[in-house]
């Protein structure tokens, strides 16, 4: 789902684009070719996107798709007309909102019966007559009648769901359809991924639960319009219960929303606690039965990066437990993935099967990063790096106390495969594509006529990894919407042979919002920012020993060693940053990294003279000794490629684009890798030991001066410092213990000495490009 932002003051280009006009039908480029502006460069590939993962899910992966879906188009939501109604005429067409929105049906509501039975639930009756064991022991249990129950059921019932108010509901569409229309040229569905999920919402007996990208607080009241808009029915939408007013609460309350009450938000240990963890439960099982559908998010919505959240992972747990409890025969999973061009606010398969095939899995042998990665980081010889890193249960709550160990694991791979889906079924939307050429490839200024041709061959590169984008049309509208968008981050010169420049401002406010909009393309470059990384981590080492004459054409990479980098980049960033999905090795991605470098040449291979040519190898994607290790007694006994893998060489390309594009990839993971950093030198002021809270706030603040220090704004962003303190935690250079007013960090004896703090920041800094 795409939406192209609304922009009334695209006319502070108009000069700009008048003289475009004025100009021949070709710009020169920086690359010595022409570029034709007028030809739409959009259209020859679109990929198809959001089909579900063939390892985890084989049979949905063959029932819900079919190969005419890919080619049906997009649908826009806000193009409604008198043809979406049954009347026709004059007076139709100016009331076509409202006509349209009365035949939308609504094809599964709440039983009507539904408090009832919740409290004659099994769960319920259970701590009624005290035979949950976290219940006894609550002083005034006894001496409640069953009229104080019922009515502290139903209170708590309330707290999490209120019955749909269909004119509320229809009121509220018709207002919220007027105002996307305001706010946005377009929202796009396209029609193939639309189909699969009416196909899905026909098994019988079988229950929706989309799993959704959060990019902004609007997406809980535009799921449910879409959904509804288009005959699915409205679904129950999950929201946070403090981030609301009362008043506020019970509106989304009558438009689907429900809660997490205020007693389930913490393991249970008191009567309130288990009684509400209880009607929690009990309410998911009737809401799958009675097979409304529901919308969990997988993301925070202000975090500016991929993160699985708290009360997404709550929810997800309690679906888990109502097909574990038999409450439903199965669940449809359906990955919703969000893009916009600027936010309001700066796979599917069965449950089941999912269930079965990852629980086969988990058998591996799995060690922790601070095993893995700490020899290295102390220079120790690493063997370990092959090896799964342990995934430990993302921050969950109630409902994920109550799941055993395996189960608690099985809802973090679910929704970590949940979130990669959505993410890769979003569109890349063209103000993405501008701010990362920004930030990362033109942070000085560049000329308008060469930023156009950077920007179409990013969309090039981005189509053909298989992601699509949000928008087509000529490149040079597209190029002037996305910087009429970003105006408040760019100033525009005039120059006197015709040109334009454009520089990003250095402002603190403009690199962050341009850092906020290029963290979409990270997921698009992934594997070959991760082998860049990898490799300035090898040049690093390298430099010191090379003179000026043989830099960096002279380098030679053994693919050994950039192996060994690779995989130690890859356990220490996190897995959900990484999008890798747990049907996914580490050393099957590391050879992915490779291949990928090699496709888009930023890597050739070496030869001796007597060597085979490299394209002979190069076009062998998969090395066997790298994906099937245990299996090594059966590869080919007539070819040495396995012999030799180890031993091969390669070189950094030196096309002219090349170091262009090291760069670029470089600067998509270097906020996240810089941060890093610059946590572990602030080990040495640190304070520890703290209280957690208190060391992220003297964190952000440490980032915050360093970043005023020499510009790099992109840093100083609190989800990093987050994502620095969890890592570091993991890795062992923080120990957390409990405290009467929250966990408190403190500093591990292996890091207390100085010499450890600096091979620390040295082995995290050796990764970035500055």
């Amino acid at each position: 789902m795409a939406l192209t932002q609304r922009d009334s003051a695209a006319r502070i280009l108009l000069a700009e684009e008048k003289l475009l006009q004025r100009k021949m039908k070709t710009w020169p480029s920086g690359f010595g070719v022409k570029l034709e502006i007028i030809t739409p460069f959009l259209g020859k590939y679109r990929p198809f996107v959001g089909r579900c993962c063939q390892t985890c899910t084989p049979k949905s992966w063959q029932s819900s798709f079919h190969k005419h879906l890919p080619s049906l188009g997009f649908h826009n939501v806000l193009q409604v007309t008198e043809e979406d109604t049954r009347y026709r005429g004059w007076l139709v067409r100016r009331l076509c909102y409202f006509l349209a929105i009365l035949e939308w049906k609504v094809d599964s509501e709440t039983p009507r019966d539904l408090q009832e039975r919740i409290f004659c639930s099994k769960r319920v009756q259970d701590v009624m007559s005290l035979e949950v064991p976290q219940a006894r022991g609550a002083g005034s249990v006894l001496s409640k009648s069953p009229a104080q129950w019922r009515s502290e059921v139903l209170s708590i019932l309330g707290q999490i769901q209120s019955p749909l108010s269909l004119f509320i509901l229809r009121l509220c569409s018709w207002a919220l359809l007027r105002l996307l229309n305001r706010m946005f040229l377009n929202l796009l569905l396209h029609k193939g991924q639309l189909e699969m999920v009416r196909r899905a919402a026909q098994m019988p007996d079988i229950p929706l639960v989309f799993l959704s990208t959060h990019k902004s607080w609007l997406d809980g009241l535009l799921l449910p319009f879409l959904l509804f808009s288009q005959g699915l029915g409205v679904p129950r939408v999950t929201w946070e219960y403090q981030a609301f007013t009362p008043s506020l609460r019970a509106l989304l309350s009558r438009l689907g929303g429900v809660f997490l009450p205020p007693g389930a938000e913490h393991v249970p240990d008191g009567e309130r606690s288990v009684l509400s963890r209880a009607i929690l439960t009990s309410y998911v099982e009737e809401l799958l039965k009675s097979r409304q559908h529901l919308v969990i998010f997988l993301e925070e919505p202000v975090s500016g990066e991929s993160r699985l959240s708290a009360p997404g992972g709550e929810w997800l747990a309690l679906v888990l437990g109502a097909v574990h409890a038999r409450a439903v025969p199965d669940v449809m999973l359906v990955p919703v993935g969000i893009a916009y061009d600027v936010a309001p606010s700066a796979s599917r398969g069965g449950l089941s099967e999912y269930t079965a095939n990852s629980l086969f899995r988990q058998s591996c042998s799995r060690k922790s990063l601070e095993e893995l990665l700490l020899p290295v980081i102390l220079g120790k010889s690493p063997d370990l790096l092959d090896w799964e890193k342990s995934e430990e249960w993302y921050p969950g709550l109630g409902a994920a106390a109550e799941l055993k160990a395996d189960e608690r694991m099985l809802v973090g791979r679910l929704g970590l495969h949940s979130l990669s889906a959505g993410v890769s079924c979003s569109a890349v939307m063209a103000v993405a594509i501008m701010s990362a050429l920004l930030l990362h490839k033109h942070r000085e200024g560049v000329f308008l006529s060469r930023l156009m041709s950077d920007f179409s061959w990013l969309v090039e590169e981005t189509l053909l990894r298989n992601r699509d984008v949000g928008f087509s049309g000529r490149l040079r509208d597209l190029v002037l919407h996305a910087l009429s968008l970003l105006r408040g981050c760019v100033s525009l010169h005039r120059l006197s042979h015709g040109d334009v420049l454009v520089a990003p401002r250095e402002t603190e406010a403009a690199v962050r919002e341009l850092s906020w909009h290029s963290t979409a393309l990270l997921p698009v470059f992934m594997c070959e920012a991760v082998g860049a990384c990898a490799i300035n981590a090898l040049l690093v080492e390298m430099l010191p020993f090379l003179s000026p004459a043989e830099l960096p054409a002279a380098v030679v990479l053994s693919q050994e060693e950039l192996r060994r980098k690779t995989l130690a980049l890859l356990q220490l960033l996190p897995r959900d940053i990484l999008l890798l999905q747990p049907c996914q090795s580490v050393s099957c991605y590391s050879q992915e990294v490779l291949d990928k470098l090699i496709q888009c040449g930023l890597l050739v291979a070496e030869e001796a003279p007597s060597e085979r040519p490299a394209c002979d190898t190069a076009r062998r994607r998969f090395s066997q000794k790298l994906l099937w290790k245990e299996m090594e007694d059966f590869s080919d006994s007539d070819s040495d490629y396995d012999e030799d893998t180890g031993k091969r060489c390669f070189k950094i390309s030196q096309l002219d684009n090349c170091p262009d594009f090291f760069l670029f990839l470089c600067g998509l993971l270097g906020p996240l890798l810089k941060t890093f950093e610059r946590a572990a030198a602030f080990l040495v002021e640190s304070g520890c030991p703290e209280l957690e809270l208190e060391y992220v706030e003297k964190l952000q603040r440490f980032l915050v001066r360093k970043a005023r220090e020499d510009g790099s704004f992109v840093c100083a962003n609190r989800s990093l410092a987050l994502s620095s303190v969890l890592t570091f935690k993991e890795l062992g250079v923080l120990r957390e213990q409990p405290g009467p007013a929250g966990p408190i960090l403190h500093l591990s004896e292996t890091f207390s000495s100085k010499g450890n703090q600096e091979r620390l920041e040295k082995f995290m800094g050796q990764f970035t490009s500055s």
